[in-house]
C-alpha cells in the first residue's frame, strides 16, 4: 500500500486560487490577510489534512517553538506533574513540548539531546538521569547558545539555572521528626551519592544524626536506585542486622513502598516498631495501608517557575548560560507509617 502524499501549502493555494504566500500567511493570522480568506484557508487546511513542517518552519524563522524535556521516566508524579504545569504555561505562550525520558541511563539522557538538538527545539528543560556523572552532552547544548534549564536534579559545574528544593533541609526535617517520634537508630536507603541530590540528602541525613547525638552507623546507609524492587532489596539488608533500625527514611516513595511491603511480610509493625518515611509524596502513599509520610516537593510549583525561567532565557537576545538557583523548601506530610505520638 502506497503511503498518501502529504498535502502542501500550494495545494491548497490551487484549491483556492490564491498563492501559496497567501495561504501560508492566513496559516499564521497575518494582519494583512481578511479573515474571510483565514477562514477559508483552514476550512481547506482541515479538509486536506494539511500538517505544517514545523522543521521547514524553524529553518526559515529560527524559531520551532518546540521544547524538548528529558525526565528521568514518565511514570512518576513528580516528573508527570512537573512537566504538566511546565506544558500549561508554555502553551499560553505558543510553545509545544517534546517529553523524552532517560529511564535513568546516560546514553540514554545522550541520544535524547542529540535528537532534540537536530529537531531545532528553541530551548531544552531536564532533570539528570541517575547513571549521569559527566556533562559533556549539556554542553553541546550551551554551546549553542539554546537555553538550558535543570530541575529536581542538577549540577552546578553545568552553570545554567536551575529550580529544586532544599535536599539538605529535606533530611534535617525528617530526622527531626522522627526523633520527635522517639526513634534512635534511623536507616537512611539513599539515592546513589553521585547525584547532588541525593548527596545532598545523605549530608543532611548524617548531620541531623549529629545534632541529635545520634551514632552514625555505616551499616544503616544504603544507596540504590531507589526503586520498588531496590526498596524491598534494601529492606531486607536491614533486617539482617544484629540491632534492627527503629525507623528507616527513604530518599523516594517507591524504594519506601518496597521497604514497607519487606516490613509487612515480616509481621513488623509500622510504626510500631519501625516508623517510615519517604519522598516525593507519590498518590499512592496516601491510599496504602498504613499510608507513608513523605516529603513534598512542590512540583506545581517548581513546573511553573521552570517555565517562567524558559520564557525569560529565550526573550533575552543576549542570552548566556549562568548558574541561576531557585530553591524551595520542602514540607513533611506527615501520615500513619511515621506517626506514634501526636
Amino acid at each position: 500500500m502506497k503511503n498518501k502524499r502529504k498535502t502542501t501549502i500550494k495545494d491548497i493555494a490551487n484549491v483556492l486560487n490564491i498563492t501559496p504566500s497567501a495561504v501560508s500567511r492566513a496559516l499564521h493570522n497575518h494582519p494583512r490577510i481578511s479573515d474571510k480568506t483565514k477562514s477559508a484557508v483552514k476550512k481547506v487546511a482541515k479538509d486536506l489534512d494539511y500538517q505544517p513542517n514545523h522543521l521547514a518552519s524553524a529553518l526559515r524563522s529560527g524559531k520551532s517553538k518546540l521544547v524538548g524535556i528529558i525526565v528521568a521516566k514518565t511514570n512518576s508524579y513528580f516528573f508527570s506533574s512537573v512537566v504538566e504545569n511546565i506544558e500549561n504555561e508554555l502553551n499560553k505562550n505558543g510553545y509545544n513540548l517534546i517529553i523524552t525520558q532517560s529511564n535513568e541511563s546516560f546514553d540514554k539522557e545522550c541520544r535524547n539531546i542529540d535528537t532534540l538538538l537536530q529537531t531545532q527545539v528553541d530551548g531544552i528543560i531536564a532533570s539528570l538521569a541517575n547513571e549521569t556523572i559527566t556533562f559533556e552532552h549539556y554542553n553541546k547544548i550551551k554551546e549553542k547558545g539554546i537555553p538550558l534549564i535543570l530541575f529536581d536534579r542538577g549540577e552546578n559545574d553545568i552553570g545554567v539555572d536551575y529550580i529544586g528544593i532544599d535536599d539538605y533541609a529535606s533530611s534535617n526535617i525528617v530526622v527531626n521528626h522522627l526523633v520527635e517520634q522517639g526513634c534512635k537508630r534511623i536507616a537512611h536507603i539513599a539515592g546513589y551519592s553521585h547525584t547532588r541530590i541525593y548527596k545532598n540528602r545523605i549530608r543532611g541525613y548524617k548531620d541531623a544524626l549529629k545534632k541529635h547525638e545520634l551514632p552514625e552507623d555505616e551499616d544503616l546507609l544504603l544507596e540504590g536506585s531507589l526503586t520498588i524492587e531496590d526498596g524491598r532489596a534494601k529492606m531486607t539488608e536491614l533486617l539482617k542486622l544484629p540491632e534492627l533500625p527503629d525507623a528507616v527514611y527513604a530518599a523516594g516513595d517507591y524504594a519506601a513502598l518496597g521497604a514497607l511491603q519487606v516490613l509487612k511480610e515480616h509481621n513488623i509493625k509500622v510504626p510500631e516498631q519501625i516508623a517510615l518515611v519517604g519522598f516525593s509524596n507519590e498518590p499512592f502513599t496516601s491510599l496504602v495501608s498504613p499510608s507513608i509520610s513523605s516529603i513534598y516537593q512542590h512540583n506545581k510549583e517548581i513546573g511553573k517557575l521552570v517555565a517562567k525561567q524558559f520564557l525569560l532565557r529565550v526573550k533575552d537576545k543576549n542570552y548566556k548560560p549562568v548558574l541561576h538557583k531557585t530553591i524551595l523548601e520542602p514540607e513533611l506530610i506527615i501520615r500513619d507509617s511515621s506517626r506514634k505520638h501526636d
